[in-house]
């Protein structure tokens, strides 16, 4: 949902920043990596139960991510490779702090909760999956209600009011399912417009050819046999 409506102006807001940062002479990996330390420290405060303190850590881990890309624009640097890096770092980034959540939830809540953001980690990878095998296809996944900026929003919230942070982590588990099934169900529209004819008529055909040839040298035959005869 903010990839849709959001990403396109807030890419374009960065941009100065982006140039002034190519000047001190920092890359775009360098941020990516500032952003996963970030997030790692992030997770070890969430789980040792500083949780708002959490929430701060987590603020810092947004702001190399969103300037990462920047940087590459304004520097002419962007390739495969930063892409290929910076959506690896994404991955690691979430597993890092849904993993501090599981910890802190481990540690102070009875039962099996701690397995709630670990489903909700999960359900995240299936829909970062669906978009790459979408793209990798030539089909577009992009979209839905619980994307990762608005699950590192809820997250947020549910670090910063930590008395409510289950409910919240049920809203978000629920929201990302949805999304999970948003993402199938754009694809499977795309993928069946262009459905490719089934392999039993792609058989058909030479059967088709083979009777249409053995007609004609039949029809020779019959040709030859009258002229021998009359």
């Amino acid at each position: 949902m903010f990839d849709g409506n959001w990403r396109a102006t807030v890419d374009k807001g960065l941009m100065p920043i982006g140039h002034s940062l190519r000047r001190t002479g920092i890359t775009a990996d360098v941020i990516t990596v500032i952003g996963i330390a970030m997030a790692t420290v992030a997770a070890l405060t969430i789980g040792a139960g500083y949780t708002r303190v959490g929430f701060l850590f987590l603020l810092l881990t947004g702001i190399p991510d969103a300037l990462d890309g920047a940087v590459a624009r304004a520097s002419g640097t962007g390739s495969d490779r930063g892409a290929f890096f910076d959506s690896v770092s994404d991955r690691l980034t979430d597993g890092l702090l849904f993993g501090g959540v599981a910890w802190y939830l481990a540690s102070n809540e009875p039962g099996r909760i701690m397995m709630l953001p670990v489903a909700i980690m999960g359900l995240a990878m299936f829909i970062s999956y669906q978009r790459a095998k979408a793209e990798s296809l030539g089909y577009d996944a992009k979209g839905g209600i619980m994307e990762r900026a608005e699950r590192i929003i809820v997250l947020a919230l549910a670090l910063l009011f930590a008395e409510y942070l289950i409910p919240i982590l049920w809203v978000m588990l629920v929201l990302t399912a949805i999304t999970a099934v948003q993402r199938f169900v754009k694809v499977w529209r795309q993928a069946s417009q262009d459905r490719p004819l089934p392999a039993r008529r792609q058989r058909r055909q030479p059967r088709a050819r083979r009777r249409s040839a053995e007609s004609v040298w039949r029809e020779r035959m019959r040709e030859r046999r009258a002229l021998r005869d009359g």
